[in-house]
C-alpha cells in the first residue's frame, strides 16, 4: 500500500467490505441509481458538477423525459437543450454534452472504456472513470471533491493530485468499482463533510488516521450586488434580449433587459434573491413606460417558457406569473 496509507492487505479488504456494507444499507435513493445505461449516467454526471443535488434530482428525469435516447440529444437544436438546461447554470456543460451526443451518434456507439470516454467533448478523466465505472463494471477509481476530502482524513495529511488518483486505485474494490466509486463519493458529501465530520457514524473510522482534523480552508466573504431588470408586454408578449454568442457566460441565452435608464421614483414590482458562485445578488425588476424601454424583442409569453432562457429570467417569470404580475 502507498507510504501515504499505511494499510496492510487485510485493512484495505476490510476497508473495502466497511464501506461497501455501508452504502448498500444507507446510500441516498436518488433518482440515477442502479442505472447501467451509460448515457443516463453521463447525464447525470454532467449534471452534478457544480450543482446541488436537489436541484438534479428535480431536473434530471425532466431532461431525459424530452431527450431520452443519446440520439434523440444529438439530433435536438442547441437552443432546446439550453432552455432545458435552463435553472442548472454552468451552460458549457450543456453544450459539452449536446456535442458529446453528437459524436456517439455519429460512431453508433457509446466508448466502451473511460479512455475512449475522455475523447467525448466535455468528459474528462473524472466523469470517463465514472461512467466507465458504473455502466461498465471498468476497475477505474474515481476522485472528486468528495473523494480528495476522504482520502485526506485517511491519510492524516493533505495529497498532491497524482497521490490522490494512485491511492483511490489502491484502495478500488476492482469486483465492485462502479459501487466502491459511489460509496466513496458518498461517504464525502454525507459523513466526512468538510466542516464537521460525523465521524462516529462512519464505516472506516477506525481506519482513519486523520479523525476530523484536516485542515479546511476558511471561506471567503460572499460578495454582494444589485441587479435591475426591465419587464416589459404587450399582447401576451414580453420584451426579452439574446446574450451575444460569443459572451463569456450564458451565450446565446434570453433574459430580461437591464435596466439602462433612469428609474428615479419608481418602485420595483419584484424584488427577488440570486445566488451565483460568490456573489449574492438582490434582483430588482421594474415596469417601465413605452419611451423607456430598451432595445429587445417581444416574444410570445408561450414561447418564451420554451426558449432558452438564463436561470435567473426563468425565476423571475416565475415569479411574476405566481404574483398575476405577467399577463
Amino acid at each position: 500500500m502507498s507510504s501515504k496509507i499505511n494499510f496492510t492487505p487485510r485493512q484495505v479488504r476490510d476497508f473495502r467490505k466497511r464501506l461497501l456494507a455501508w452504502f448498500r444499507r444507507e446510500q441516498r435513493k436518488l433518482p440515477w441509481r442502479g442505472e447501467t445505461d451509460p448515457y443516463r449516467i453521463l447525464v447525470s454526471e454532467v449534471m452534478l458538477q457544480q450543482t446541488r443535488v436537489a436541484v438534479v434530482e428535480d431536473r434530471y428525469g425532466k431532461f431525459l423525459r424530452q431527450f431520452p435516447t443519446v440520439e434523440k440529444l444529438a439530433r435536438a437544436r442547441e437552443q432546446s437543450v439550453l432552455a432545458a438546461w435552463s435553472g442548472l447554470g454552468y451552460y458549457r456543460r450543456a453544450r459539452a454534452l449536446h456535442a458529446a451526443a453528437k459524436h456517439v451518434a455519429a460512431a453508433r456507439s457509446f466508448p466502451l472504456n473511460a479512455n475512449g470516454l475522455m475523447e467525448l467533448p466535455g468528459v474528462g478523466r473524472y466523469t470517463a472513470a465514472a461512467v466507465s465505472s458504473i455502466a461498465y463494471g471498468e476497475p477505474a477509481a474515481v476522485v472528486d471533491g468528495n473523494v480528495k476530502r476522504v482520502l485526506a482524513r485517511v491519510a492524516g495529511e493533505s495529497l498532491d493530485e497524482e497521490d490522490y488518483w494512485r491511492i483511490a486505485g489502491e484502495l478500488l474494490d476492482k469486483e465492485h468499482p462502479g459501487d466502491f466509486n459511489q460509496a466513496m463519493m458518498e461517504l464525502g458529501a454525507m459523513i466526512c463533510v468538510p466542516a464537521r465530520p460525523e465521524c462516529k457514524r462512519c464505516p472506516v473510522v477506525s481506519l482513519c488516521a486523520g479523525t476530523g482534523n484536516i485542515t479546511v480552508r476558511a471561506k471567503s466573504a460572499r460578495r454582494k450586488a444589485v441587479l435591475r431588470y426591465t419587464l416589459a408586454q404587450t399582447d401576451g408578449r414580453v420584451l426579452l434580449r439574446q446574450r451575444p454568442h460569443d459572451a463569456s457566460l450564458m451565450a446565446g441565452m434570453w433574459e430580461l433587459p437591464e435596466c439602462t435608464g433612469s428609474i428615479r421614483g419608481k418602485r420595483p414590482i419584484l424584488k427577488v434573491r440570486h445566488s451565483i458562485t460568490t456573489t449574492d445578488y438582490t434582483v430588482l425588476v421594474y415596469r417601465l413606460g413605452d419611451n423607456d424601454l430598451p432595445r429587445g424583442h417581444f416574444i410570445p409569453l408561450a414561447k418564451a417558457n420554451k426558449m432558452a432562457l438564463t436561470g435567473l429570467t426563468n425565476k423571475i417569470l416565475g415569479r411574476l406569473e405566481l404574483r398575476g404580475l405577467t399577463r
